[in-house]
């Protein structure tokens, strides 16, 4: 080791008796040292929440990165370790607060809306009002209309769901109502770039967010594409609505004529129903088309499943025909969507909250205003006390229950509880899917009597992907088809 004189060194006298040099350099570490002493000792709001990873300003960092593709396995570890007390989980820029036991979760879905939204964490986290604008938001008729007329119509639109899946199926979109290959593509399209802008407006101060969605976002030119399609069509049926009243003769069944029943002044425009339409169809799209490549995965790497299903619903079919009553009566296939959510729901979390007020629960935790507080979602559905063999996929797992307890509807894929949480629980439980669940399993009942199905690797399911909180279907994974022959 080599010692060097500091006096041995050529260096020029001011370097040590400069004063402003030296003032200046003191200020330096005054100030470098007081943001350090803020960062390190400020005040922990959460200090009395357990956590999972450090807590250490600095450190929970690190587990935030961990977090964002493997946030499951920090949920796992936070159950198991706190064995239901409420604990946290770090993401990038905040603390999420997991909650787990039944009576937690009925808590946090019983809480008043003024104190912890669901609402106000949807408009948060998707920038719904920068995007859509403030009466989407205000005045959210849509949801209602989902949670009554969407679900009271089952029946009536059920031809209509079973003709767009087949023909979906064929790859045939003539243009007719409702069939447009562009406003079709215009859709597809919103969905994707609508998680873009999330992610373009989330860096951005909420005063310039309207000028990055007008001039950073594609979203302003296709809601005018879709109102092109759309306003011809809200033209014509506010006219009927003029000349002959609001019950028309041979009036749609259909999501547009409940939203301009509702509607009332500048809300009948046709920006402001465009609008409406694009927000449910984004959130339909997204959710049904991962839910269903999951069951198909599970399918294709298991086609051993195929046959019993196949026999369920070519014997229901021959007894009930296409019709809401049969899908009720499909137990196996009810049971192989409700499983597959619940071994590989979309979202690792449910019952997702904002808090608007201070919150304190019942065993005394203390929630402050702007916390995100979840359902432990992925953990839950796992846990061995809950579901047997909580770790493997049992397609008809719910089947056999229902079977044992004499047809019991409890297990059916829309019955929620808080031990079962893919649609959430409560007062927010998802408001269609009534409509998804018969969705789903017209496109699966018709997959399953048309075509054989595999993986391209043979019984090895595509592993999910983890981003963030939510689990996403392998985009690159390839699935054979193989059409039927049926016999006449």
């Amino acid at each position: 080791m080599t010692s060097i004189k500091l006096s041995s060194l050529n260096l020029p006298s001011q370097f040590y008796f400069n004063e402003p040099l030296l003032t200046f350099s003191w200020i330096g570490f005054t100030l470098i040292a007081i943001v350090l002493a803020f960062i390190i000792f400020k005040r922990d709001p959460y200090a009395h929440i357990p956590s999972v990873g450090r807590t250490d300003t600095i450190l929970s960092y690190f587990t935030a990165k961990k977090s964002y593709i493997q946030f499951h396995e920090l949920l796992s570890i936070g159950y198991a370790k706190y064995k239901g007390r409420i604990y946290r989980v770090p993401e990038k820029d905040r603390w999420n607060i997991i909650v787990s036991r039944p009576d937690q979760i009925e808590e946090l879905w019983k809480a008043p809306d003024d104190v912890l939204s669901f609402n106000a964490f949807v408009n948060k986290e998707f920038f719904v009002e920068d995007l859509m604008g403030p009466t989407v938001v205000e005045n959210d008729y849509h949801i209602g209309i989902i949670r009554g007329q969407l679900t009271k119509n089952l029946s009536h639109l059920f031809d209509d769901l079973r003709e767009e899946v087949e023909l979906a199926m064929n790859d045939n979109l003539p243009p007719t109502d409702g069939r447009n290959a562009e406003y079709l593509q215009v859709n597809i399209d919103y969905t994707a770039i609508s998680s873009q802008s999330r992610d373009i407006l989330a860096g951005i101060p909420a005063f310039l967010r309207p000028f990055s969605v007008k001039y950073r976002t594609a979203i302003p030119k296709l809601l005018a594409l879709a109102g092109k399609h759309l306003g011809p069509i809200i033209t014509e049926r506010q006219a009927k609505i003029d000349e002959y009243g609001p019950d028309y003769p041979d009036k749609p069944i259909d999501f547009l004529s409940w939203l301009m029943d509702e509607a009332t002044g500048e809300g009948r425009s046709i920006p402001e129903l465009t609008k409406r339409v694009f927000l449910v169809n984004s959130v339909a799209i997204h959710t049904s088309s991962m839910s269903f490549a999951h069951a198909l995965y599970h399918l294709a790497a298991e086609p051993h499943y195929l046959q019993p299903m196949r026999d369920e619903i070519e014997a229901v079919i021959a007894e009930e025909g296409w019709t809401k009553v049969a899908m009720t009566k499909m137990h196996k296939l009810d049971s192989f969507f409700r499983e597959s959510q619940r071994y590989s729901g979309i979202s690792l979390v449910s019952i997702i909250r904002l808090a608007l007020k201070d919150f304190t629960f019942s065993d005394g935790t203390f929630i402050p205003k702007g916390s995100l507080l979840s359902a432990a979602a992925y953990p839950i559905h796992r846990d061995k006390e809950k579901y047997p063999d909580g770790d493997k996929f049992d397609g008809f797992r719910f089947a056999k229950i229902r079977a044992v307890e004499d047809l019991n509807t409890t297990h059916q894929l829309v019955n929620t509880s808080p031990d079962y949480v893919p649609f959430g629980h409560g007062k927010h439980a998802c408001p269609g899917r009534f409509f998804a669940a018969n969705e789903l399993k017209v496109m699966m009942a018709y997959l399953v009597l048309n075509y054989d199905v595999k993986m391209e690797n043979e019984g090895v399911r595509p592993p999910n992907i983890v981003v963030a909180s939510s689990c996403i279907p392998d985009m690159t994974a390839h699935v054979m088809f193989r059409r039927r022959r049926l016999l006449a």
